[in-house]
């Protein structure tokens, strides 16, 4: 069966210029143009898409999952070619994708999440989290032509059939309409079931806020694993981007503070012992909600294994940081960085799992093919001289017990 379930069709593009001038959620609120959208916006934030382009596919000793924020599909030809050619990667069973956009000028106004399991003919699920009022933020503003269906979402991908779909809304920590980059809407953790020939397996993916302190990372987790606490008990797997940089970053002013106790604490230990291990200390209490919960963590991830760069050089990541940061502090980070070549990496992108068989390097599948892997973040992806994300992709090889 090939075919996609659409329910993100809005009329709401001529609208965003007007509402892009208010500023702050309250005055929103009532604002008599916002007030007449409001049914119209809400349908598209409660809504999904489900997309079905898998042929029927074969029982398998152990299954590979990864989890890789793509940053938007900006990179989108870079992605295709990593998913369908990369080694490790191309073997992937199920796919969990945070940060996915449908009609943004960022990434080709695609509908990323769908174009991607169209080629590589997977079955897909999509949530939107916001409504974009403008390009983005820092570089993304210089992208040519406009937004069309301008929704910004995370999204779930699979080789086999899915089923019982769920939405998770997440409270948001900033207000989204103060800013530069003003959106509608907050983050949404997604679940949904593949239904594997060995038995069903419930798939969550979540993406908590980036511009967020530690005790709100870990009140967006709390919500995320009691609500799926409450459905059917089935072995599960959770993966996504956590934001788990140790830093509160709600407000500049409190991420410079942070910054200045990491470099009394020694800027190479908490390089070394606290940003690729954020769960030892930091935020220790979101990954303790993991264990209260069930969810195995520890085994299910290369130990000390950071997911996301940061070079003082790479004028990119700059312009996005300096929309967080005053320009002033980057003097700072770049003496603080100084021993360390001007790089900087943070574990933040994260599985876990319950009731689920984790498949290491070594095991012997003789009626297998593939090799597999023990969980590790597949770094330094490249497609002709350019990253296809920020982010680096891990993965982890289970089976159903």
């Amino acid at each position: 069966m090939s075919e996609s379930i659409l329910t993100l069709q809005h009329d709401l593009n001529p609208h965003f210029e007007e509402l892009s001038r208010v500023e702050g959620s309250k005055a929103l609120e009532q604002h008599p143009l916002y007030q007449r959208l409001y049914s119209e916006i809400q349908k598209i934030l409660h809504g999904y898409e489900v997309g079905y382009f898998a042929p029927e596919a074969k029982e398998k000793p152990f299954y590979r999952a990864i989890t890789w924020n793509v940053e938007r599909g900006i990179e989108f030809d870079g992605i295709l070619d990593t998913l369908k050619n990369h080694p490790i990667l191309k073997e992937a069973d199920l796919l969990l994708l945070p940060e996915t956009d449908l009609g943004m000028a960022r990434s080709g106004n695609r509908n990323v999440a769908k174009e991607i399991a169209e080629e590589l003919k997977l079955n897909y699920f999509f949530v939107p989290t916001y409504i974009n009022l403008s390009k983005g933020n820092g570089h993304e503003i210089q992208f040519d032509g406009e937004n069309t269906h301008a929704i910004h979402g995370n999204a779930i991908l699979s080789r086999y059939p899915i089923e019982d779909f769920h939405r998770i809304p997440l409270h948001n920590n900033k207000d989204k309409m103060k800013g530069k980059e003003k959106r509608l809407g907050y983050q949404q953790a997604l679940a949904c079931t593949a239904v594997l020939p060995q038995g069903k397996v419930r798939l969550i993916c979540a993406h908590l806020d980036a511009h967020s302190s530690k005790r709100h990372r870990y009140d967006q987790m709390q919500t995320i694993l009691k609500y799926v606490d409450r459905l059917e008990p089935i072995p599960s797997l959770f993966g996504g981007d956590l934001n788990t940089n140790t830093y509160n970053s709600r407000h500049a002013a409190f991420a410079i503070f942070g910054f200045w106790v990491r470099v009394a604490m020694g800027v190479r230990y908490v390089m070394s012992k606290h940003y690729p291990f954020p769960d030892k200390f930091f935020e220790r209490f979101l990954f303790k909600s993991f264990e209260k919960y069930g969810f195995d963590y520890k085994n299910w991830n290369e130990p000390g294994a950071s997911t996301l760069h940061y070079h003082v050089e790479d004028i990119k990541q700059f312009k996005n940081l300096r929309d967080i940061i005053p320009e002033w502090c980057f003097k700072f980070i770049e003496w603080a960085l100084k021993e360390q070549g001007g790089k900087c990496s943070f574990k933040i992108d994260w599985f876990a799992a319950k009731g689920l068989k984790l498949v290491r390097a070594g095991e012997n599948f003789s009626n297998h093919s593939i090799i597999p892997t023990s969980p590790r973040v597949v770094g330094d992806l490249e497609f002709q001289g350019r990253k296809p994300s920020d982010h680096d992709a891990i993965v982890a090889d289970f089976r159903i017990n």
